[in-house]
């Protein structure tokens, strides 16, 4: 499975699916953004516009900026040019980590990951994330939406002797490392919730450090293998892994954790009355398979007999909000050019051209001279006459010609 154009499944998710809380929190908003975003998605449930990948969310944040502004704010109120940019520029962030590839149809099915072989035994899926160091944030983004569907989705199981799906997140700092606190919180509900659905996780990472201590908390099962201390601050990572160990006089926890060898760890789990155990050192019996990547051939025997990858292979491009809109753009600026062209043909048809002579006589320059002049002339005609002009403002005393 691919999140990117690498060779597997695709696995897609659509706008709607995240919904404005989810969306906005992954795009890191502020309050009154979080509300611009809310009614971006009340706007296209009302107008019956879907929302399926990030080119229908950024033309609807185009279209109530500009042409439709109005009819935005008569319905659903004022909204601030500063906020719509601001998230503009946000999803254009996550654009860059190559969210756009994500965002669309068809959409995955969680079910998918539970599927059951001939032989009645489960299915291991696995999500290549090789070009996802450099995208953090588009792991993070896959991560929390894929355990928000399946918290939605799957029905509620209690305490289940098996569960029905078990996550390994490796790298697993890349889901926390550009998270917001926002993001966190919600990533630390789901887990919380997520165990009564009859699934477990599996956070797989160097350093338990790269994991938030509110979600180690909720983590009952711990294998530590050896953390090596280089610098001071390796020293101080190791005395807090330590204390985050039940406490132990049997153990000097802190000075064993950087002596364990190859395939040993300290491990501590709830038992059956939901109580952790004592910390031991054990040695852990090594994977009886092959501990290699899948070469290239491998992986393209896997591919081609998979159901799957022909199921998600082909992009759909359903009508959504970035057509509508387009189309509804369109038609407002062809009755616009209609009405100016109607306009136009109103004027009356019969006018005879002015000569150069009119339009000299026309200009206000001209004009204004042709005033000046006249009034010139009445003022010597009045004093031809013997009549009074008017007086100086300075002498007060009448002027004659």
């Amino acid at each position: 499975m691919s999140l990117s154009n690498e060779k597997g499944v695709r696995m897609r998710a659509t706008v709607s699916e995240f919904g404005p809380i989810l969306l906005s929190k992954i795009l890191g908003l502020n309050d009154t953004q979080e509300g611009v975003v809310s009614m971006i998605f009340k706007y296209c449930d009302d107008n019956k516009m879907a929302l399926l990948d990030l080119k229908d969310f950024t033309k609807t944040l185009q279209y109530i900026s500009d042409e439709g502004k109005k009819e935005i704010e008569k319905s659903y109120g004022k909204i601030s040019t500063t906020s719509t940019g601001t998230i503009l520029r946000k999803v254009i962030e996550l654009q860059q980590q190559g969210a756009d590839v994500f965002f669309g149809e068809p959409s995955f099915e969680v079910d998918d990951l539970m599927r059951i072989g001939s032989d009645g035994r489960g299915i291991i899926s696995v999500l290549r994330v090789t070009d996802m160091q450099s995208k953090p944030k588009l792991f993070s983004t896959f991560m929390l939406s894929l355990l928000a569907e399946l918290y939605a989705t799957l029905p509620e199981e209690g305490d289940m002797e098996k569960p029905k799906l078990v996550l390994f997140i490796d790298e697993a700092h890349l889901v926390f490392q550009e998270a917001t606190s926002a993001l966190l919180q919600q990533i630390e509900t789901v887990i919380k919730l997520i165990r009564s659905k009859g699934v477990g996780i599996f956070f797989c990472t160097q350093n338990p450090q790269d994991i938030p201590a509110s979600v180690l908390a909720q983590l009952g099962l711990k294998v530590q293998h050896a953390l090596r201390a280089f610098t001071a601050a390796d020293r101080k990572t190791i005395k807090q892994a330590a204390e985050n160990y039940p406490e132990t006089t049997y153990y000097k926890t802190e000075d064993l954790l950087t002596q364990l060898g190859i395939g040993e760890a300290f491990v501590t789990l709830l038992n059956e009355k939901g109580i952790p155990t004592p910390l031991v050192h054990t040695m852990l019996l090594a994977p009886k398979s092959r501990m290699d990547i899948l070469t290239d051939s491998e992986m393209d025997n896997l591919i081609g007999s998979s159901k799957l990858v022909k199921k998600y292979a082909e992009t759909e491009d359903s009508e959504s909000a970035y057509e509508i809109l387009n189309a509804k753009m369109e038609e407002a600026a062809k009755k616009t050019e209609e009405a100016e062209k109607e306009k136009e043909e109103a004027k009356p048809s019969g006018r005879k051209e002015k000569s150069t002579v009119e339009k000299v006589l026309d200009n206000s320059v001209t004009r204004q001279i042709g005033r000046t002049a006249a009034n010139v002339i009445t003022r010597s005609l009045l004093g031809a006459l013997g009549l009074g002009g008017r007086s100086s403002s300075k002498s007060k005393k009448s002027s004659w010609f």
